[in-house]
Order: structure tokens, then sequence, then C-alpha cells
């Protein structure tokens, strides 16, 4: 069974990197898509496309409109969305991706540390599963798409 897994979240560490060697390493039918990970050209990305803004909240709005065309599309198309909350800062982007996966019926798995269990309990309830590490994810991902 073949799989578009959307990987939603923090973009600060290779938390993806590790799941698509897991997929790679053991031959997984699954195909990889997200955000642009590049934090200043998906910042930047409506004012460098439409014009620069005086106002930074102006300029993040373009931003996130773009942004939003490629995510909600790429949320939609897919099979299943893994969503990384990560420590350093608070993904409100994150939070938004896993709801709107949920709204549109999407399995989501859920990634964090041990940490953010109880900031994340309400998201993790929604969650087909809550992984501690990529490899978890890479497990499952196995199971789902090669076990008969």
């Amino acid at each position: 069974m073949e799989f578009i897994v959307y990987l939603a979240g923090e973009i600060h560490s290779d938390w993806r990197d590790r799941i698509a060697a897991g997929i790679a390493a053991a031959s997984l039918p699954v195909t990889l898509v997200g955000p642009v990970t590049d934090h200043s050209a998906s910042d930047d990305v409506g004012a460098n496309i439409l014009g620069p803004e005086d106002k930074p909240f102006w300029n993040d709005h373009k931003g996130g409109k773009i942004n939003a065309i490629r995510s909600r599309t790429a949320i939609q198309r897919a099979d299943l969305v893994v969503v990384r909350f990560g420590e350093k800062y608070k993904q409100w982007n994150a939070a938004f991706d896993a709801g709107y996966a949920v709204a549109l019926g999407k399995p989501i798995i859920t990634l964090h540390d041990d940490s953010l269990t109880h900031a994340l309990k309400e998201v993790d309830a929604a969650a087909q599963a809550v992984a501690g590490t990529p490899a978890q994810v890479v497990e499952i991902l196995k199971y789902v798409t090669t076990k008969p």
C-alpha cells in the first residue's frame, strides 16, 4: 500500500531527514511531502513575490497565505500527517496543521518529547499514535504499508 505522508511542524532539527532515511532503508512505499523548511524563504515569500510591506504584520500575512496554499493542498492529498512539536518554539502552525488534518478525517501521528505531553494532551487525543522518536514513526509506517 502506497502512502503520501505530510510532515508538519518544527523545522529546526533533523527529524524529517531521520524519517526519510528510515523509509529509504526499509524501502517503504511512502512519499514524503511538507512545508518549505528554509525559515527565511518561508517567512518572506509573500514580500518576495508580491512586494515588500512596511509593517511586519502584513509581511507575515502575505507569507502565511502563500504558505497555506502549499500546506493545505498537501494535507488534503496526504494519506497521513505526522506533526512534530519541538521544544524551542511554540509551533502554532503545527497545531493548526494537526487540527486541519483531523477536520479532513486524515489520520495523524504526533511526534514530541515527553515534556510536552501535558501541553499537547488535546492534540494527542486526536492522534492515532503519539511517537517520541522518528524511528517510532518509521516503524508505524512499516506496519501500515507492508503488513498483510
